[in-house]
């Protein structure tokens, strides 16, 4: 039996290793691969090297690089710069938990699913909804599955957004439903940046699967008329769909209070570092209702008992919604999910507790409007929102300033990551920048970005 200790690279091992898988050269495994493009002549790869100079030649190559410890982000839109307890890493490295799967023999994985039937607990409580399943990818593919999900429940074609949501998540959700011939409507803002009630009335009506707002929106406003949106979307017979950010909730009313059917969100905040933008943790939950919980995608952890005792017991329920059935027939094509992402939102959220949780919610409220304030009083800034109440993110108007070339010097001079330049996305927003304050900053650290952004804008 030939020995299966790698390198195998002996002219002899590689002709049996040919020989058994019915080749003669090693050239006719890529014969698939055109020869004009294959690559001729020798690779300039130095080495080999030991371990020692390896790290060596990494540390001269990196030194350029600034320490992130040193850069102070003020950065959102997706992907947030919040403080990750030490002590989440500790308990997710584990061999037992660390796997992004959830268990294909439940059985032998009672503590992970364990974990996560928690953790789906944990975001019903948060959000005030029923049932959670046990993670999507991000909140764009959550976003995208809810409406499909309202699609096949209401066998409607048409689905309402307001006239700004995150540019990643739009995108996502047309992917997902080109083909489907399906409607989307946007509905404009009014002037302090909440969904135009009168405006949404006019195109919500018995065509519509699902009207869909945020709160806070990419904008970092709170929306005002959470009621009466989902008693207009109620009133034609769609399901009413909220997207959230999780800290919020420990401060604001959950959408469970106020009728959402399905609620969507990012779980970043909720002990996920910003690596580089992901991986992500799509939150999805819904109001208990048979019809919605069979068309959910994702996977949902149960608890049972032992067939042959009284001894509680985890397993994956209602299988027969995905991928153990005809493709067709299935509710989503997320077949896998962020399980280890979800494990560790539930430490965080068990971590911190209510109490804690409201904490950082409210410092990021204080930081948020005290950031708001102090850019407001430059020379050279204004408020696109009047009147906003902001969470966590804010934009900002500026006047005759190139916002580019302002982010470049206050990378480079001052080590800060400015606000999102908004005109990269939106035609009417070449001057606003959205900025965002989490509980990491001090209000030492916003002075010093006011500062940083007069400076550079005097330049």
């Amino acid at each position: 039996m030939m020995s299966h200790l790698i390198p195998n690279l002996s002219r002899e091992k590689i002709k049996q290793m040919l020989k058994y898988i019915g080749v003669k050269r090693i050239d006719d495994l890529f014969k698939d691969i055109p020869e004009e493009i294959r690559f001729k002549g020798k690779l300039r790869i130095p080495g080999p090297f030991s371990e020692q100079d390896i790290a060596k030649r990494f540390s001269e190559r990196l030194s350029h690089v600034i320490d992130p410890s040193k850069i102070l982000c003020f950065r959102g839109g997706g992907v947030w710069p919040h403080y990750v307890p030490s002590v989440i890493d500790h308990i997710i490295s584990r061999s037992e938990l660390y796997t992004s799967y959830t268990p294909y023999q439940p059985e032998v994985s009672q503590g992970v699913l364990q974990a996560l039937f928690e953790y789906q607990s944990l975001i019903c409580e948060l959000t005030g909804m029923d049932v959670a399943n046990a993670s999507m990818y991000d909140w764009a593919t959550a976003l995208a599955e809810a409406c499909r999900m309202a699609i096949r429940v209401t066998r409607r074609d048409k689905i309402v957004i307001p006239s700004i949501i995150a540019p990643h998540r739009e995108r996502v959700l047309r992917t997902y439903l080109e083909g489907l011939e399906i409607e989307i409507v946007k509905v404009n803002l009014n002037k302090n940046g909440t969904v135009d009630i009168s405006k949404l009335s006019e195109n919500v009506d018995s065509k519509t699967a699902a009207v869909y707002v945020e709160s806070p929106t990419y904008m970092g406003v709170i929306e005002q008329n959470l009621d009466e949106i989902g008693e207009i979307a109620h009133k034609n017979g769609a399901l009413f769909i909220v997207g959230v950010e999780p800290l919020s909730l420990a401060i604001f009313k959950p959408p469970g209070d106020y009728g959402a059917d399905i609620v969507v969100g990012e779980g970043q905040p909720l002990g996920l570092g910003m690596n580089f933008g992901g991986s992500l943790l799509g939150i999805f939950a819904c109001r208990f209702d048979r019809k919605l919980l069979y068309q959910m995608p994702g996977r949902i952890i149960g608890l049972t008992t032992e067939q042959d005792s009284a001894r509680r017991a985890f397993c994956m329920v209602l299988q027969a919604r995905e991928q153990h059935i005809r493709r067709e027939r299935a509710t989503s094509n997320i077949c896998t999910n962020v399980a280890l992402n979800a494990i560790k939102a539930a430490i965080y959220l068990s971590l911190l507790g209510r109490n804690g949780l409201r904490n950082v919610a409210k410092k990021i409220y204080a930081n948020t409007h005290y950031a708001y304030r102090k850019l407001l009083e430059l020379p050279f800034t204004e408020s696109l929102f009047k009147d906003a109440v902001y969470f966590k993110e804010f934009p900002i108007m500026f006047k005759e300033v190139d916002i580019e070339e302002m982010n470049r010097v206050l990378y480079d001079d001052f080590n800060i990551i400015g606000g999102i330049n908004l005109g990269r996305f939106f035609e009417d927003m070449a001057n606003v920048a959205l900025f965002c304050v989490t509980e990491i900053h001090s209000k030492r650290d916003i002075d010093y970005l006011a500062k940083a952004i007069l400076e550079a804008c005097e330049k």
